[in-house]
């Protein structure tokens, strides 16, 4: 039987949130989410966070009232957080899996998501870390929140929490008042790009997207999109994403039409075996960038005014497009920017997880 937990009693989560469309700021009603598994995370400019529940395809909007702000501002480092997440929720680092980290856009506080445990028995739980490096659960016994389920979701695992339900939801930024979602479907043309107004009263049907893999040399319609960001290439504001293996694709806004089909435009390939983890924007020396975290390239920082003047690509690549290693910053599974000259992340050296503040490179 599967476990559906109430956060506050067990665990903390981490979520993200979001700018209203209006001055007021939208409060929620329902107190205590119950979720299944967590997932992405993003922060609106208001504090609301944004929480993906994978397992159930939903997406919560939650509160955090005075969880937002821990005793003090800011983040610091904090080495070994696997086993310093692991003794605040009573259990071994073995069993934990971190799936995101966000950064709160006025308390400067990091949330980190984490999954504790294996399979169906798997229970999330969301840190709190303050600018001291204390560790906190968020209780959600009094959070406010509402959710918003995705239509036509994968088939779940009874028997485990692995396949395409894993990634009905890879990935959430909110953009003028809508929140776009990165996941999978049950369709035919699996992958999609939903758009949910906030506040919530039900998801589109989504769009479906295919694009061309340089490196695999053909469309593809079934692989989701692993994480992107919001950003405007020669004036129309886009998404950036990253998929495996490793085409970078923008979509501009004004395409997505929920029922429909679009084809994106592959604008670069960062080669084979790799999957992009985690990505921001940034600005520095008067040039914007975008910041990627990889599983086999590492990070790499990548100048976005290509964007707006590289060709698509429609036949086969190894790889395509301007970018470059940033050896200064190894084994990065998650990022956020902390600030305009800072960048939070959670790095894997030498068999240890441990949370860092690094200035952009």
């Amino acid at each position: 039987m599967r476990l559906m937990l109430t956060l506050a009693a067990v665990c903390a989560l981490v979520a993200a949130s979001s700018s209203a469309p209006s001055a007021a700021r939208f409060a929620p009603t329902m107190v205590a989410p119950t979720m299944t598994s967590v997932g992405p995370l993003a922060f609106g400019s208001d504090g609301m966070l944004y929480a993906a529940d994978p397992q159930a395809a939903t997406i919560y909007a939650l509160d955090l009232g005075a969880q937002a702000t821990g005793p003090v501002t800011g983040t610091a480092a904090v080495p070994n957080l696997d086993q310093k997440i692991a003794a605040l929720l009573g259990t071994g680092a073995e069993t934990l899996t971190i799936t995101d980290l966000a950064v709160h856009p006025s308390s400067h506080n990091a949330f980190v998501a984490v999954m504790r445990g294996q399979g169906t028995a798997a229970q999330p739980a969301l840190v709190r870390i303050d600018g001291a490096g204390t560790l906190a659960l968020v209780g959600m016994e009094t959070v406010k929140f509402t959710s918003v389920q995705l239509p036509n979701p994968p088939a779940a695992n009874p028997t485990g929490r692995g396949g395409a339900r894993t990634q009905s939801v890879t990935d959430m930024a909110l953009v003028g008042g809508r929140l776009y979602v990165a996941g999978l479907s049950n369709e035919e043309f699996a992958s999609k790009l939903w758009s949910v107004a906030y506040p919530f009263v039900s998801a589109d049907r989504g769009t479906s997207v295919e694009i061309y893999h340089g490196n695999h040399g053909q469309f593809e319609t079934r692989a989701p999109v692993m994480t992107f960001v919001p950003y405007t290439v020669a004036g129309q504001p886009s998404l950036i994403a990253g998929y495996t293996c490793t085409p970078l694709v923008k979509f501009p806004l004004s395409t997505l039409t929920p029922g429909q089909k679009i084809v994106g435009t592959t604008v670069m390939d960062l080669g084979a075996g790799n999957q992009p983890l985690d990505m921001v924007t940034y600005t520095k020396g008067g040039q914007d960038m975008l910041l990627i975290s990889n599983s086999k390239h590492g990070v790499i920082k990548v100048p976005t005014a290509q964007f707006a003047t590289l060709p698509s690509i429609t036949a086969k690549v190894d790889t395509a497009g301007s970018f470059e290693a940033v050896t200064s910053m190894p084994g990065v599974q998650q990022l956020d920017k902390l600030d305009a000259q800072r960048v939070v992340t959670i790095a894997m050296v030498d068999g240890a997880r441990s949370l860092n503040v690094t200035p952009l490179p």
